[in-house]
């Protein structure tokens, strides 16, 4: 049975003292009550880490980051790691999000770089894709998510796969209060695990969590969490509100 999954992005978001206490109350909340079959994730700033970690020790909640470098180690002023990350206590990275990939001109190649060092760290990866809205308009959606695919993770062997989570973010839904509908949503979706099928056949498909991210909030979680082939959600702005987060993590 796939692994169902509620990634809390962060983002710039929160300075340290307030983040360790939203983390702490997070964390409280699901050692009194725990998520059942979802497993929950904070993904922080890098000052977060380290703090958050020893927060959440011993309990349910599991740690990642928002992004690491390309590089192993060396003069390369304010980048952070994978081994950096990984000595936190953290267990998950996001790669290749739409911000990255917008506002640092990420493309494909350094993101299966960034990938490769990740997994090699001992990081599992919640690697990114999805389209922008003259993409989606001129029906180039599939064609955009397949080649962030093949080019970003598919040169992995099948036992890295086990270690990538894919969260599929249309970039026209991420901070614009428009959501894509749960059939877009499992259109998508059941698109991705066919390619990651036809690469790696059906036990990796099957086994593949499959994330969605683009305002997904208490009052839609549910019915896109209903679809088949959409196994939790990269949370951005309701991941800051305790409240809002885990109705979204109870709504799977």
């Amino acid at each position: 049975m796939r692994k169902k999954i509620i990634a809390g992005n962060w983002k710039m978001n929160m300075n340290l003292e307030e983040g360790l206490k939203f983390a702490g109350s997070v964390d409280k909340y699901f050692r009194e009550k725990p998520s059942g079959m979802a497993e929950v994730i904070l993904c922080t700033p890098f000052i977060h880490l380290s703090g958050v970690s020893e927060i959440l020790k011993g309990g349910i909640v599991s740690l990642g980051a928002q992004n690491c470098a390309a590089e192993v180690s060396g003069a390369y002023t304010g980048e952070v790691s994978a081994d950096m990350i990984k000595s936190t206590g953290a267990d998950y990275v996001i790669i290749g999000h739409s911000e990255r990939r917008t506002y640092y001109n990420e493309d494909d190649r350094l993101l299966n770089k960034k990938t490769a060092l990740a997994l090699k760290s001992g990081l599992k990866v919640i690697f990114c894709c999805g389209e922008v809205i003259k993409e989606r308009e001129s029906g180039k959606h599939f064609i955009v998510v397949k080649r962030q695919l093949e080019e970003g993770l598919f040169s992995l062997s099948g036992n890295e796969m086990e270690m990538i989570v894919i969260a599929y973010e249309p970039v026209w839904a991420i901070g614009t209060g428009l959501t894509a509908t749960p059939e877009q949503a499992q259109e998508m979706h059941q698109f991705i695990r066919g390619l990651v099928k036809e690469k790696y056949g059906n036990n990796c498909a099957d086994e593949l969590s499959i994330l969605y991210g683009g305002s997904c909030k208490p009052s839609n979680a549910g019915d896109i969490f209903s679809k088949p082939d959409v196994d939790g959600g990269l949370i951005g702005g309701a991941s800051l509100k305790k409240e809002d987060f885990i109705a979204i993590v109870e709504a799977i």
